[in-house]
């Protein structure tokens, strides 16, 4: 759940309405970019906790417009793409793609897969593609994942 956080809006009133994305995964997304014997202190926990909230408020914003110009109500993968490349986020732009594109496949892998009945144990098969994102690819190479 997310939590919030009091703030100031233009007009000096105050707001109790800035919902932040959860402490713990701006946490845990942070760690698992820093070596294994980093810390991370509260204040850069929470100074990430709500730069990351604007970005994705940022980001979502701009693919909302494309979808209320073009008359849809469900932002998909590709509004967010296009978004980062409207505000000139091209390198996330391209990273977000390939994702979206192995996410499809492996998705569609997946129901091939499971569709004679899961895996060999009988449970469904799952596919990580977390890699084709430029975070989770140094994190990767530095401690043996993959």
């Amino acid at each position: 759940m997310a939590s919030s956080s009091t703030t100031q809006d233009a007009n000096n009133g105050v707001r109790h309405d800035n919902n932040l994305l959860p402490i713990a995964n701006v946490g845990r997304i942070m760690k698992d970019a820093l070596p294994p014997q980093a810390k991370i202190s509260k204040h850069a926990k929470e100074t990430i906790q709500e730069c990351a909230t604007e970005f994705v408020g940022f980001v979502t914003g701009e693919a909302s417009e494309r979808c209320r110009r073009e008359r849809r109500k469900t932002i998909n993968g590709d509004d967010i793409c296009h978004a980062m490349r409207s505000l000139g986020l091209d390198h996330y732009a391209d990273s977000m793609h390939r994702y979206l594109q192995r996410y499809r496949e492996t998705e569609e892998l997946a129901a091939t897969l499971n569709n004679g009945g899961g895996g060999r144990d009988g449970r469904a098969i799952q596919i990580d593609v977390r890699a084709e994102l430029s975070i989770f690819k140094g994190s990767n190479q530095q401690d043996g994942r993959d």
